[in-house]
């Protein structure tokens, strides 16, 4: 990837300068909070840590806050630019350690090439933070420096130069030798660059089970042999004995190289000389020790990962770091351990192995990402990485004695999962009620690979038993494609169903007075979309879930005309789930009527409110307008006053008002101040729009500009359930679409089982 530099001098320039902030966590906005705050509110929880200091944890932000210090002596490809110019650096980590793993981070350039300044500062620090992460401090400062941290603060250390990449690089080492059915115990390992990273990650492949004297680190003087006089103790360690003097002369039959310096300085001819099936980690930054194209130019047979992200198998720090720490700060271990660093390897190099979701390959823009040779190590904007490493770390932490506190997996990995985004939290909430009675969910897009993934998730979780229609031999094919197992998945083909005539002469009944002959009806139901929804009809699902593949009319169309609306409605509708950070609205109608009459609008709010109740949430109900409660005399607000009279009439116990604008169905001290007779006992969460205009318009805003998280959309006022998918969509949005048809489902009831064909 290409960037100018005018380019990156105005991301860093333009608006607020830098690129970090200091938000408030807490409500800010009158002399009560400012009472709470600050003075005299703030005296009580000084007084409860100055009694037991471990409640700095609960009273501060201590328990989330990492400090990342440097010196400037060692940044990135720069070199010694001193603290003031290695700050756009800093502040870059403190966005990827929000941003990866929600831990927030004060960045320090410390004026001082003294390492026993920085030492000094660091301690200093310790009541502040609850981890510190050192970053670009030269060699072999930076050995000794977080040696003496680690010895005398009781708060972790990590030095990212260092055991980020030993972690990193470790994990794609473990992968590519499987690959390559090499044993680690057996190969030979050259590095180029005897810095930091290369010392740490020499002794991290020790502990892997590469033997030491299998190692060989060259500096820019060659080889370090035991014969040379200007080794440190740390580069000490990993001298040689042996001939080879140069780079070229380590690499000859050697199986891994692991390029921690230049670019350029590794030739096809030297790579040549390696041992079959060579492993090549090329990784200084922006150029390789040897481009990828000459690499494998010079060897085929080479699995080859570099720095850069224009190339598979990139190695990249953000991979450890973030999720390290959060498993160390959430259990407060007193530091980070080679217990610690070992679980994030294998917890990275067996992430690896698990299929990849659609939105991960989706932000690569590639269509297939599986472990292999250009697949060692997950990619960085993989969400997982957060719920497989850092339970790793902080278990790792507990069992190897240095956790101030225990952590239940099972519990951790949900707080992990709602730091991911609350949609998720609120999705594993359904999820867990979906899985206390697995519905049996139909797809009439069975052969479709987003289908397939998604089923292969929903069967795995215990959500749902999916039944997939489509030719089984296709679908077959496309699993396997996919490699996508279908075990406890049923397929059914429409074309061979056994229930082909009875089907027929259903349809035939519910629409022969709308223009069908049976003959047509015998035609339709081999189509899967109809299939699916005479299956339901007939008691052999639960529910249906359609539309990856569809226009949203010719999805909604056959539901119509075979499931049709509740009994008591003539209307259904399309909600959207909106998540924000500490609150879930539902957005009514956004799909389906354009401009509903004051009686479609009751239908709406009630299907809308009896939906959201079924998810287990109490439904406030707000009808929307220009007006509230009459202040305007027009007949767009009179169609909303005459919706909310026949909803109170109909049902009397439902809390539901309006017409009100937005604004005072949202803020509950305008609602309840202004218009204390309303019928909402707070602020509300069902938002019925006028018409479609509004609500299309208002959920793709808070969905792409307001931060929210929009989930659906959502088919209410059905008679069985059916939800539509939005042309396009995800393996992710299948999936949530699924639990939602489940929980339906489940509160609508189960009719009498019958089996699909197989």
């Amino acid at each position: 990837m290409s960037i100018r530099r005018q380019e990156a001098l105005d991301y860093h320039s333009q608006g607020r300068p830098g690129k970090i902030q200091v938000s408030p966590t807490k409500p800010f906005k009158n002399q009560r909070d400012l009472s709470l705050a600050y003075t005299p509110g703030v005296a009580e929880p000084c007084r409860e840590i100055a009694a037991r200091p471990d409640d700095a944890y609960a009273y501060t932000a201590k328990g989330n806050l990492v400090a990342v210090v440097t010196n400037g002596t060692a940044v990135l490809g720069l070199g010694n630019i001193g603290a003031l110019a290695s700050k756009p650096v800093m502040e870059g980590k403190g966005i990827l350690f929000k941003a990866f793993a929600d831990i927030d981070v004060f960045d320090l350039e410390v004026g001082s090439e003294d390492p026993q300044d920085l030492i000094r500062f660091c301690q200093l620090l310790e009541p502040t933070v609850g981890g510190i992460n050192l970053e670009d401090i030269r060699s072999p400062d930076c050995f000794s420096v977080e040696q003496t941290l680690r010895e005398t603060l009781s708060i972790p250390v990590f030095h990212d130069d260092q055991h980020g990449t030993a972690i990193i690089t470790g994990a794609a080492l473990l992968n590519a030798l499987e690959l390559v059915s090499k044993d680690i115990a057996a190969v030979r390992v050259v590095f180029a660059g005897a810095g930091a990273a290369a010392v740490a990650s020499a002794k991290h492949y020790v502990r892997l089970g590469v033997p030491q004297d299998q190692i060989t680190l060259c500096d820019e003087k060659g080889v370090l042999h035991a014969e040379r006089d200007d080794l440190d103790e740390y580069r000490r360690r990993f001298a040689v004995r042996g001939k080879a003097r140069t780079l070229a002369q380590a690499l000859q039959d050697a199986d891994v190289f692991v390029g921690l310096s230049v670019g350029g300085i590794v030739t096809g001819e030297m790579l040549e000389a390696m041992a079959p099936r060579p492993i090549v980690f090329a990784l200084a930054n922006p150029d390789p020790e040897i481009s990828p194209e000459e690499a494998r130019r010079a060897r085929g047979d080479a699995i080859i990962a570099t720095g850069r992200s224009d190339y598979p198998n990139q190695v990249n720090n953000v991979l450890g770091f973030p999720f390290i720490f959060r498993g160390a700060l959430d259990v407060r271990a007193r530091k980070i351990n080679e217990q610690m660093e070992m679980a994030a390897t294998r917890a990275l190099a067996a992430l690896a192995k698990e299929e990849v979701p659609d939105a991960v390959m989706r932000a690569y823009g590639v269509e297939r990402l599986r472990f292999g040779a250009d697949y060692l190590i997950p990619k960085p904007f993989d969400p997982r990485v957060l719920l497989w490493v850092a339970p790793a770390v902080a278990w790792a932490a507990v069992g190897s004695g240095v956790a101030g506190r225990v952590i239940d997996v099972d519990e951790y990995r949900a707080e992990l999962d709602a730091r991911l985004g609350r949609a998720r939290e609120v999705m594993r909430g359904l999820s867990g009620r979906a899985q206390q009675a697995a519905q049996r969910i139909v797809f009439p897009e069975g052969e479709d690979p987003r289908i397939l993934r998604a089923a292969r998730i929903l069967a795995d979780d215990g959500v749902a038993e999916p039944v997939l229609l489509g030719d089984p031999d296709a679908i077959r094919r496309q699993a396997d494609d996919a490699d996508v197992t279908l075990e406890d998945i049923t397929l059914a083909n429409p074309r061979a169903s056994t229930h082909l005539d009875t089907f027929a002469r259903e349809l035939w009944e519910r629409r022969r007075r709308k223009g069908i002959t049976l003959r047509e009806a015998r035609d339709r139901v081999r189509d899967p979309m109809y299939h699916a929804l005479l299956m339901l009809r007939a008691g052999q699902a639960d529910a249906v879930v359609a539309g990856v593949d569809m226009y949203y009319p010719d999805a909604i169309r056959p539901a119509l005309e075979v499931i049709g609306a509740e009994p008591g409605r003539r209307h259904v509708s399309g909600i959207y789930m909106l998540v924000l950070p500490q609150q879930t609205f539902f957005f009514a109608d956004c799909t389906v009527n354009i401009d509903p009459d004051a009686e479609t609008l009751a239908e709406i709010a009630s299907a809308t409110a009896h939906f959201v109740h079924r998810l287990g949430i109490e439904p406030r109900v707000a009808l929307l307008s220009f007006s509230n409660f009459g202040s305007v005399r027009h007949p767009a607000a009179d169609k909303v006053r005459q919706a909310v009279a026949l909803l109170h009439d109909r049902e009397p116990g439902l809390q539901a008002d309006g017409e009100m604008q937005a604004d005072t169905a949202v803020v509950e001290r305008i609602l309840m101040k202004s218009y204390p007779f309303s019928r909402l006992k707070g602020a509300a969460n069902v938002l019925i729009f006028p018409n479609l205009d509004a609500a299309n318009i208002s959920y793709k805003l808070l969905d792409r500009i307001g931060g929210a998280e929009a989930i659906g959309p959502i088919l209410v006022g059905m008679a069985q359930p059916v939800h539509v998918l939005q042309r396009g969509s995800d393996v992710n949005d299948i999936v949530n679409m699924a639990v939602i048809a489940a929980v339906d489902a489940q509160e609508h009831g189960r009719r009498p089982r019958a089996g699909p064909d197989a």
